[in-house]
């Protein structure tokens, strides 16, 4: 039986995100890989009037470095926290749960981490707490390439060019802008939180 699932960190994940951590009593958050850019590590999808948006978090010497993801650094040089709290405020204010979880979110994009890795994790943190998981979270101790059968490693099986794959078994749920742009399926969890609240679990 598999209890163990071994995933990357990433900035408010996708729906199947949460959901494959349910799955499993421990999940230990991949601390020893080298960053890897074009993934949802430090990204997410939200959905807009016009469409789908993405919202990123800059990095101290840009996206192209190869260094462990655990030293990357965020670059608040740029106002990127204001610009995505508007952006987020602009396309769920009207949402049915917006008021009930804005605050701890602005909170969180505010929060000033150095890491990325950190902020990723406080940010996986309260969504466990939100959604009453009882996962132990753990960092990997070390780098393991290929895990023993008993343990699922799901790293970077969720990323922007594939997330949408995984999303068959997910159940529909109002959007804000359903009307105009249709469903979009398994997108940052911001989406599922704001627009079903109690009811997304």
């Amino acid at each position: 039986m598999q209890t163990t699932l071994v995933i990357d960190n990433q900035y408010f994940p996708c729906i199947s995100y949460l959901k494959m951590l349910c799955a499993y009593p421990l999940v230990q958050l991949e601390y020893y890989e080298n960053y890897q850019k074009n993934s949802f590590r430090n990204r997410c999808i939200i959905a807009g009037s016009n469409g789908l948006i993405n919202l990123s978090v800059p990095l101290v010497n840009g996206r192209d470095q190869k260094i462990p993801y655990r030293l990357l650094e965020i670059d608040y040089s740029q106002n990127w926290q204001m610009q995505q709290w508007r952006t987020i405020t602009s396309c769920y204010r009207k949402a049915p749960f917006f008021e009930y979880y804005a605050h701890t979110v602005e909170a969180l994009i505010f929060q000033q981490h150095t890491l990325l890795f950190e902020k990723n994790r406080s940010i996986l943190e309260w969504l466990l707490k939100v959604f009453k998981l009882s996962v132990t979270l753990e960092n990997t101790g070390t780098y393991i390439p290929v895990y023993p059968q008993n343990v699922t490693d799901a790293r970077n099986s969720l990323q922007p060019k594939n997330y949408q794959q995984h999303a068959a078994n997910q159940s529909p749920y109002f959007q804000m802008f359903q009307d105009r742009i249709g469903f979009h399926p398994n997108i940052s969890v911001l989406d599922l939180l704001f627009c079903a609240g109690p009811h997304a679990l």
